[in-house]
């Protein structure tokens, strides 16, 4: 029998993680009775009820599976850190519990796997979101698909269904910051898209504000591009040339008589800021890479597991954190 794994991110949740299991349980039993089933929850050190209630669920379900943050390490790196864990198949690399993302295409993504796609990615072909947010994805999809080497299809997320073979290459990645969707896409091998309705919440409160955002937007164009750097080559090469000829210019009108040049600390102070904030700008595109560079050289463990519940430890590396005991529920 084949395993289909199920991995959903989750902190603060205690109103959307049993609805997630039962709506999961409840698919597999009626569309998806020829598979095992394997869910993975990856808490992210919440402090309300969610982790005890992950607990009651997995005392009484083995095939849920719980990994506890000892912090809040990000949704990117959690669920990267909770792929790790999957022994299915082929893994939905990400359905969060608010179930914005509809579990009900599970079946339909299994049955495409079947057929001999590797890749079944879900695009949120419609959002029940405001305006301001809908226009700004598509820019970021636009603005990272011009920048990078590969193509990332608008509106698709990590609400994927990946075979084996595939989340092997994803997880092959040693990346301090994952973006997952982009590794995906990065990674190739035969995909197919299927455009779905993302729904609004129902219960809880998002817990992606404008900043972290902006954070994914910055290391989805950092992490898969090269671009900014040129960009950055290009306009200061080109600031300087124009420099040159307008020096050139003014010295030539100067000698025929031909007008009269500008002058003036006006002059001088608005070129001044200008070129002030181009060099800001640029420092400011290398000093993402700098950081990002920082960050990948320290090493360290990408996520602190503090607790393994229904999760066999894997083989201690060196240098690796172990996660305590799961508690009995």
């Amino acid at each position: 029998m084949k395993k289909i794994t199920v991995v959903s991110p989750c902190y603060n949740e205690e109103d959307n993680v049993e609805t997630c299991y039962e709506t999961v349980k409840a698919i597999f039993d009626r569309d998806l009775p020829g598979y095992e089933r394997e869910h993975i929850f990856v808490d992210n050190a919440s402090s309300d009820r969610t982790v005890e209630i992950l607990r009651g669920l997995a005392a009484k379900d083995p095939a849920v599976k719980v990994v506890v943050n000892a912090r809040n390490f990000g949704v990117y790196r959690s669920t990267f850190n909770g792929l790790k864990h999957s022994t299915g198949d082929a893994t939905l690399c990400m359905l969060p519990v608010d179930l914005q993302d509809p579990p009900e295409h599970l079946p339909e993504f299994v049955k495409l796997w079947e057929s001999g796609y590797q890749v079944v990615a879900g695009a949120r072909s419609t959002r029940e979101e405001g305006l301001v947010l809908r226009s700004a994805r598509k820019a970021f999809y636009r603005i990272v698909n011009w920048l990078s080497d590969f193509e990332l299809s608008p509106d698709v997320g990590e609400f994927q269904l990946v075979d084996r073979k595939v989340l092997d290459a994803v997880l092959a990645h040693n990346d301090h910051y994952p973006y997952i969707r982009g590794i995906i896409a990065s990674v190739g091998f035969k995909k197919v898209i299927i455009p779905y309705t993302w729904k609004a919440r129902k219960r809880g409160v998002s817990k992606h504000n404008l900043m972290m955002l902006i954070d994914q937007a910055l290391n989805a164009i950092f992490a898969f591009t090269k671009a900014p750097m040129r960009f950055c080559t290009f306009v200061g090469f080109g600031i300087a040339m124009a420099s040159i000829l307008l020096s050139v210019l003014s010295v030539l009108l100067w000698f025929l008589g031909i007008g009269d040049p500008p002058r003036g600390t006006t002059t001088m102070i608005v070129s001044l800021f200008f070129l002030s904030g181009v060099q800001l700008l640029f420092i400011g595109m290398l000093g993402e890479y700098i950081t990002s560079i920082h960050n990948q050289v320290r090493g360290g463990p990408m996520v602190i597991e503090a607790e393994l519940i229904n999760i066999k430890p894997a083989p201690k590396a060196a240098g690796a954190v172990t996660p305590m005991p799961a508690r009995k529920a």
